[in-house]
């Protein structure tokens, strides 16, 4: 990691539920897109270098101690700077875009709290993924960024700025108590040129806060199940109602390996995962917003009507082709940096149990389904129970030969389940004795071929002998009882060969040949949370609660997670990652009810 300017975890992210901008604790933004969150980027030196864009804004200190912190309960970031001469304070947000017709803006306001120094700042746009070839020129005070087809943007400041290479330059100085702003935007935004932003600021602070307060969350680690759950929110798309995977693209799983992903997109896993932590929380708007964009995704599918996508765009569409970024040299010379992601045509099955989980919770917690969205279900179940015995690339989206996966048929179990509990409770018309015949043959299924007998344990693949962190997914979807004997085998199991210090790897690569990539990658966050529930339903608390609080001081300092970790607990993968952060919420909202004696009912 030491030959990495910026890592990972030296960021924080802001947004304005439409794009996301991450933060360095040098003050220094390396990562946007524009203007939407899977819309090229701008900013792209966390991918690159100095020459692939960057808005850097730091005094002119050395030896001074660097942090960065939120305004307590919103996603307004500060990053301070702490010496003897003096502290300086940026602030860092983004003024939410929940109107259709309201544009992207980033807005910086640096402060002298004690002492007084100069400045220095540098923004320097460069369009279209580094591609394109941006152009400044300075009008009427402000500096404009222009490239061929791409959005032309404006930076506005109250000091006087100069031109650098098509980059916008101010050398400047504050004594204590005075401050500068800077506002990026849209050439098109009244707003920008004006930067009047405190009536911005005061609506922003309010927006956070309000959301915050809907909140039902109360018990232990509240405030890293808050900071989650405004992460996921930063995630989610106002105008679609869509949850994107990452705020970023290209972010390595190995330093200098090839396992670079685009996660600026929404999987139906993650979405309906995300879906379900939000709820628990007591945000039930999100789920009838994302419900209503399943339904278009299903529309906009022009391979089959009934056949779900992995992902979607966040605007629903359905393509998503992937290319590779020659000219980036990729985080730590990480390469290739992709952007889209093919997996998009894979069959991953598992898909249609996340997303009917989600769908039942949100009519227990929220609206009754619509007639039109059971008839999509009904028919998406009824082609199900034809499909489910099939291989698949199964939940980590294999690059190598389908397979019959454990998680796979696990999930078009949930699926079936989940739809026979709705319909029921609901009193729906559905071919009853057809589903149920359906879900009683793959819990056979499973429990016959799943299971390996010399081993004493479930495996990953039919008839296979290795293990998934996928598996612990069995009795968090109540597949099986968190206490039953055949089971606790096969926790301990995983324990024993992927579990270390709390930090959870997928799989074995060398025991996965569907796996199909060169090299090696970190442990999984998602599943490190997983296995904490685990535990907890297992009713090993204290176990639980000791590997929960190492996962928690493996956060940054703002308590953000990346995808993965590396072997001494520093992040690796896109950034922040919404499954790491929901499987937080979920293991915190158990634990904590065990922790306190709640009784905790059989309750799917």
């Amino acid at each position: 990691m030491s030959t990495v300017k910026r890592k990972i975890e030296d960021h924080g992210v802001i947004g304005d539920l439409r794009t996301c901008a991450l933060v360095a604790n040098d003050g220094t933004i390396d990562y946007l897109c524009w203007p939407e969150l899977d819309s090229p980027s701008v900013f792209s030196a966390l991918l690159d270098g100095e020459t692939s864009g960057l808005f850097s804004l730091a005094p002119d200190w050395k030896n001074v101690r660097r942090q960065q912190l939120y305004l307590p309960d919103t996603n307004i970031l500060q990053t301070r700077w702490l010496g003897n001469e003096g502290v300086a304070e940026i602030t860092d947000y983004m003024p939410i875009c929940d109107d259709a017709d309201k544009l992207p803006r980033l807005i910086r306001r640096v402060k002298m709290v004690r002492g007084s120094t100069h400045f220095t700042m540098r923004c320097a746009p460069r369009h279209d993924y580094a591609r394109a070839q941006t152009r400044a020129e300075a009008q009427r005070g402000c500096i404009d960024f222009h490239a061929d087809g791409q959005p032309s943007l404006r930076l506005a400041a109250t000091v006087v700025m100069t031109l650098d290479d098509n980059a916008a330059t101010a050398r400047f100085v504050l004594k204590a108590g005075e401050h500068a702003e800077f506002e990026l935007g849209s050439v098109d935004d009244a707003h920008v040129e004006a930067i009047a932003t405190e009536r911005c600021f005061e609506e922003t602070l309010a927006y956070w806060r309000r959301w915050c307060a809907k909140s039902n969350y109360r018990g232990r680690w509240q405030e890293m199940v808050q900071r989650s759950a405004l992460a996921l929110k930063l995630l989610t798309s106002h105008r679609h109602g869509s949850i994107a995977a990452a705020a970023t693209f290209g972010l390595p799983e190995e330093l200098g390996g090839e396992r670079n992903w685009d996660y600026r997109a929404s999987w139906i896993r993650d979405a309906s995962f995300s879906m379900y932590a939000l709820m628990r929380l007591g945000y039930v708007g999100e789920a009838k917003h994302f419900t209503k964009w399943v339904g278009r995704c299903v529309e906009n599918s022009h391979h089959d009507e009934m056949r779900l996508q992995v992902m979607y765009r966040l605007d629903s569409s359905t393509e998503l082709h992937e290319m590779e970024l020659l000219n980036l040299s990729g985080y730590g010379h990480s390469r290739p940096v992709r952007i889209g992601n093919d997996a998009w045509q894979q069959i991953q099955l598992d898909i249609y149990g996340e997303l009917m989980d989600a769908i039942y919770l949100a009519n227990k917690y929220g609206e009754a389904i619509s007639q039109r969205g059971w008839s999509h279900v009904s028919q998406m179940i009824d082609r199900l129970c034809d499909s489910w015995n099939q291989p698949d690339a199964g939940i980590w989206e294999m690059r190598g030969e389908p397979e019959h996966f454990l998680h796979s048929r696990l999930m078009c179990w949930v699926a079936l389940d989940r739809a026979l509990r709705l319909g029921m409770k609901r009193s729906l018309p559905m071919p009853y004795e057809r589903w149920d015949r359906a879900r009683r043959d793959i819990r056979e299924d499973i429990w016959q071929n799943f299971w390996n007998s010399d081993r004493g344990h479930f495996v990953s693949t039919r008839h296979g002998e290795y293990l998934d962190a996928s598996m612990l997914l069995m009795p968090l979807v109540r597949f099986v009882g968190a206490t039953d004997p055949d089971w606790l085998a096969t926790l301990d199991a995983i324990k024993t060969q992927l579990v270390s210090d709390g930090m959870v790897r997928r799989y074995n690569i060398s025991q996965t040949p569907a796996d199909g990539l060169k090299g090696s990658e970190g442990s999984f966050g998602a599943c490190s949370f997983w296995y904490v529930e685990c535990l907890a339903r297992a009713g090993r608390i204290q176990e639980a609660q000791f590997e929960f609080e190492k996962l928690l001081s493996y956060a940054n300092p703002l308590g953000l997670y990346a995808e993965e970790f590396d072997s001494r607990g520093h992040a690796l993968g896109n950034f922040p990652q919404a499954l790491t952060h929901l499987a937080l919420i979920s293991a915190a909202f158990f634990l904590n009810r065990k922790l306190s004696g709640e009784v905790t009912l059989w309750q799917p």
